[in-house]
């Protein structure tokens, strides 16, 4: 005896409700399946292998090139743009020679595909100076003599700027660590330290100075 309490379904009905179930499935995977082709469709996005057109962004200069995709930053910027204080050494990110700046970044160019730059700000050496003036780093590395080679000083330089944009003030460690990475066949290590301390003392006694001229109206 049926209980009363007990919805009864019928046969028919069963059938009728797992066929609406099982075509509303069917009409989800379709439209899954449909949203992963038209996803994969769109992305990502391959270059090559013939001529890609670029643009790249350095030192404030918009250059519009024409570039295989294989192309490295440093070939770019040395073959294609003439900028040869970048320098490549090991050419496979190891010694640090061809540092430069993407957005402030240090980065290794050899190590940086061209046509991966982007919209990015690159800074090569030739564009830490103010016209024909050195940035105080490279004019105290020219006083304390702080190259022999100088294959490793442009980037060795572009470390140690970048490590006084973000920290006016370091030890002797902070210097050291900036460089830890750029490697001086020559050896010239103690006086790349000098020339860099000296240029944060530097800025400690000026700052002081252009303060209190300030206070005075000069």
């Amino acid at each position: 005896m049926s209980d009363p309490q007990k919805p009864s379904i019928s046969r028919r009905g069963f059938l009728k409700a797992a066929s609406v179930t099982a075509a509303s499935t069917l009409v989800e995977s379709v439209h899954a399946v449909a949203k992963e082709a038209n996803e994969a469709s769109r992305g990502p996005r391959t270059s090559g292998p013939g001529l890609v057109p670029i643009v790249l962004h350095v030192n404030g200069i918009a250059h519009s090139l024409t570039v295989e995709p294989r192309l490295t930053l440093a070939e770019a910027l040395r073959d294609s743009l003439g900028l040869t204080g970048t320098k490549v050494v090991c050419d496979r990110g190891s010694c640090s020679a061809c540092t430069i700046w993407l957005d402030k970044l240090p980065t290794l160019s050899c190590m940086t595909l061209a046509i991966d730059v982007g919209s990015r700000n690159i800074t090569t050496i030739e564009g830490i100076a103010t016209g024909s003036q050195l940035h105080p780093v490279q004019a105290a590395f020219v006083k304390h003599d702080a190259m022999q080679c100088g294959f490793c000083t442009p980037g060795m330089v572009m470390s140690c700027v970048a490590l006084l944009d973000r920290n006016p003030s370091p030890t002797l460690d902070d210097v050291k660590h900036a460089v830890s990475g750029n490697l001086c066949r020559c050896g010239t290590y103690p006086k790349v330290f000098a020339a860099t301390l000296e240029v944060a003392q530097g800025r400690k006694l000026v700052n002081p100075i252009i303060s209190a001229n300030r206070e005075k109206g000069a």
